[in-house]
């Protein structure tokens, strides 16, 4: 989850926010999505309802995030991300059925009905 509010977030921390949209990012062939959101808190907050409504406010948010996801791996030598649909942003009803589908995945694993494979759970 990307947060594009004013304000910097201290590492780790959990801040209510409001989902935005969603990039569907290609990673290693995989489909990554990329949650874009905003705190809760910001003083835009109430503005801003979609990934459309982030440029009158934060303008070259969306296409900062897309571009850092896009090539922050190359400096280990992987090589740049794709992204789907059109490399566009989807918005705000998509970004919460992506939510709603990547929680159902997390309750499975958690409740023993899917394989962990590598992942360690508590």
């Amino acid at each position: 989850m990307v947060e594009i509010g004013a304000s910097s977030l201290s590492m780790g921390s959990i801040t209510p926010i409001k989902p935005l949209g969603v990039l569907s990012m290609i990673d290693d062939g995989e489909l990554d999505w990329k949650l874009i959101a905003i705190n809760a808190a910001d003083e835009h907050a109430d503005k801003i309802n979609d990934v459309g409504d982030i440029e009158a406010f934060y303008p070259g948010t969306v296409a900062g995030v897309r571009e850092w996801f896009r090539w922050y791996k190359t400096p280990d030598g992987k090589p740049i991300n794709g992204f789907g649909h059109d490399e566009k942003a989807l918005g705000a009803a998509k970004a919460i059925e992506v939510i709603e589908e990547t929680n159902g995945f997390y309750k499975n694993l958690m409740a023993g009905k899917s394989d962990a494979g590598k992942l360690w759970l508590k």
